[in-house]
């Protein structure tokens, strides 16, 4: 279904991208895959992820979903943030290794303004996690990643 690799449509690299695989993309809904590894950058001594990861990886898919309507519109991948959540919820304390994790996020709303709400949910074997997630995207994101210059003392 994805006809870019993954890398080019999240702000992220390396270690910090958290899901393997985007399974489906509409312009409402988003769908991904993770299979939770030991070794990965969150992993405890087990291999496992502790729940709270999960809202990364819903926060991922979020961002795999814009990332993947900014390539079909032609447009660059832009930075966004995760502002907050409500109600996140989760019936484990961690997902075991070998867990596979699917990721659903659908829009709830968008503005013009980049401010957007997500409906979330994480499913696996004996696994459910469910979150609103709102999320940001500035019209113009380097001006929020520099750093204010500095007064030099008199």
């Amino acid at each position: 279904m994805n006809r870019w690799p993954l890398a080019e449509l999240l702000p992220h690299a390396g270690d910090m991208i958290l899901i393997d695989e985007l399974l489906t993309c509409s312009e409402e809904a988003v769908e991904t895959r993770l299979c939770v590894r030991p070794g990965g950058l969150f992993s405890q001594a087990d291999g496992s992820l502790p729940a709270w990861v999960g809202l990364e990886l819903m926060a991922q898919s979020v961002a795999a979903y814009a990332g993947y309507q900014a390539r079909l519109a032609e447009r660059p991948v832009e930075l966004g943030f995760l502002l907050g959540t409500r109600k996140f919820e989760c019936n484990v304390e961690r997902f075991p290794a070998g867990s596979e994790l699917r990721i659903r996020g659908l829009r709830s709303l968008q503005d013009d303004n980049g401010m957007g709400v997500f409906e979330c949910h994480l499913e696996g074997d004996g696994i459910a996690a469910s979150a609103r997630l709102n999320v940001f995207r500035p019209p113009h994101p380097d001006g929020y990643l520099q750093e204010p210059a500095q007064d030099s003392p008199a």
